[in-house]
């Protein structure tokens, strides 16, 4: 059997979707009734009066995006795309929700190649139209509340409404983060007027006037050319029409889920690669005890995460274009095959060879982001992971947001060796991702940690990090937020600290720099909530 796939490349490991802004003191809440935690204050206070009122944690964290993709529109906003889980404690049941970007009718595999067949600069590629996916956040938010709503529709704007009508000051992180897009940002008259010609005040007039449409006809208008939708295929110069809008569904998939020591780990499915990454790396390590601080242990979790990212790299996309391998890869024979390529030294790993296990045939040949984390008082939970790809997506702005730039999510390769990549251009398909939206359930299957980021490929390497740091060393949320951040996807061993010599001399390439993670959690201990917000942006967690 012959799998398409495409080993690690230069394109796996592109720049970081938004630059490090420093660090502050870690956001940290306690309650009993409710929690939320976001990346910044005015989306987490939104959806904090959400959940005070009654509402649900599907309430909440709409409310808390549609700040965010206002005050923080770098990361994420009604352009993009997001995945969420979402667990239903009257029932007892976990679901997860699939709004990621489609590639229109107009993609072509081979539309980042320059005349000689070889990729183009990926910052070539990402300033555009060409850029640009059908959104899904409109209808994701749309069916979350449909589902799991319980607040009147028209009450989850009002706050929204009024920040973008009356003004918000520009925050020190989005201040670093428009400066440093200048070049790129400034390129369409639109963006560069709203974003660069301001006295520190930014209102948004049209994106209010959006909101005040999405409240009164729903995400439809999104979709329908016209309305909403009519000034997308305008932005987009027809890349995307009135039929790729139309046919854009959010889908409802199974959650992925694997046993770890005492816990039972669920994320997000294909096609984002971010659950079953980390859920394989966690599977490689169990055997071992992990220790805090301790060289061994930092080798062994690099040595796990570049094999999980090898199978990543060649197997992980679209499961409704490729018949991928799914939780195949979380086989327990074929997880002792991986690890027991592990030695003492730092290796390099191909995919693994999975024939043995995962026997259907394939049937086809072939990074600015945000994170909400919600606990309303009824118990029921929200882990949501929402993107427009690189910082200020596309750079094309219309009726208020920002368009994402999530082609470039795909391989700019169609081919290598003469075998179709798995993750290539396909008109309708939906790019692999890296968000990793994760609930963690205790043994008697009660929900303990709530937990994801952003930071493009190296969110599976935070939410790994953090998940060993709170369920092997004891930490609290607040203390594993704060930690510093190590990880490996197979192009170096990445920490923003000095690591011991052991390290090198084993073979690794130690590379100590900013890491930009944009983590959220909350951890539920004998019924008390704990939220945090990662110290490397602005974020803030609030319950009572």
């Amino acid at each position: 059997m012959t799998f398409v796939g495409f080993s690690a490349s230069a394109q796996d490991f592109r720049p970081s979707p938004e630059i490090a802004t420093g660090v502050q003191k870690v956001s940290k809440a306690t309650g009993d009734d409710f929690m939320i935690a976001t990346a910044n204050p005015l989306a987490t206070q939104a959806g904090y009066e959400i959940l005070k009122k009654g509402g649900t944690a599907a309430d909440a964290a709409i409310t808390a995006q549609l700040v965010l993709g206002l005050v923080e529109p770098q990361s994420s906003g009604l352009g993009g795309g997001a995945f969420a889980l979402y667990y239903d404690a009257k029932i007892n049941q976990l679901s997860s929700w699939d709004g990621r970007e489609t590639a229109p009718h107009s993609a072509t595999s081979d539309m980042f190649l320059n005349d000689q067949g070889q990729p183009i600069l990926f910052w070539d590629a990402v300033v555009g139209p060409q850029s640009i996916g059908v959104p899904g956040t409109p209808k994701l938010l749309e069916t979350l509340h449909h589902q799991f709503g319980q607040a009147l529709w028209a009450d989850l704007f009002e706050v929204p409404i009024d920040i973008a009508e009356r003004g918000f000051k520009i925050s020190p992180r989005l201040k670093k983060m428009i400066d440093a897009d200048k070049g790129k940002l400034d390129r369409y008259d639109t963006a560069r007027d709203y974003f660069y010609n301001h006295d520190g005040i930014l209102k948004n007039t049209d994106y209010a006037a959006t909101l005040g449409l999405f409240k009164k006809l729903g995400a439809s208008v999104f979709y329908n050319a016209d309305v909403i939708g009519g000034q997308i295929i305008t932005a987009t110069n027809g890349r995307i029409n009135a039929d790729d809008l139309k046919k854009y569904r959010v889908i409802k998939r199974a959650p992925v889920c694997g046993k770890y020591r005492d816990y039972k780990i669920c994320s997000m499915g294909e096609p984002s690669s971010g659950g079953l990454t980390i859920l394989q790396a966690l599977k490689i390590l169990e055997p071992f005890e992990l220790k805090h601080n301790d060289a061994q242990t930092i080798h062994r979790i690099a040595e796990a995460s570049k094999m999980a990212f090898a199978d990543r790299n060649m197997y992980m996309t679209d499961p409704d274009f490729v018949e991928t391998p799914g939780t195949a890869l979380l086989n327990v024979d074929y997880i002792d095959k991986r690890r027991a390529l592990m030695n003492d030294k730092a290796q390099s790993y191909s995919a693994g060879d999975i024939k043995d296990i995962f026997t259907a045939q394939v049937n086809q040949v072939e990074e600015g982001t945000t994170h909400i984390v919600a606990v309303d008082k009824h118990g029921n939970a929200i882990s949501m992971t929402s993107t427009i790809e690189s910082a200020f997506g596309s750079k094309i702005m219309t009726n208020g947001f920002l368009l994402n730039n999530e082609i470039t999510d795909f391989s700019f390769m169609p081919e290598q060796d003469g075998k179709a990549v798995a993750n290539r251009i396909e008109p309708g398909k939906r790019p692999r991702s890296s968000m990793a939206p994760t609930i963690v359930f205790d043994k008697d299957g009660e929900p303990i940690l709530l937990i994801g980021s952003a930071g493009g490929s190296r969110i599976i390497g935070y939410v790994l990090h953090r998940l060993i740091a709170i369920l092997d060393w004891d930490m609290d949320v607040a203390q594993a937020l704060a930690m510093s951040s190590i990880l490996d996807r197979g192009n170096g061993l990445e920490s923003e600290i000095e690591l011991p010599s052991l390290l090198s001399q084993k073979g690794h390439d130690v590379q100590v720099k900013e890491l930009g993670s944009g983590l959220t959690a909350i951890q539920i201990t004998n019924g008390v909530m704990v939220g945090a917000a990662d110290p490397r942006r602005e974020g803030l967690a609030m319950g009572e």
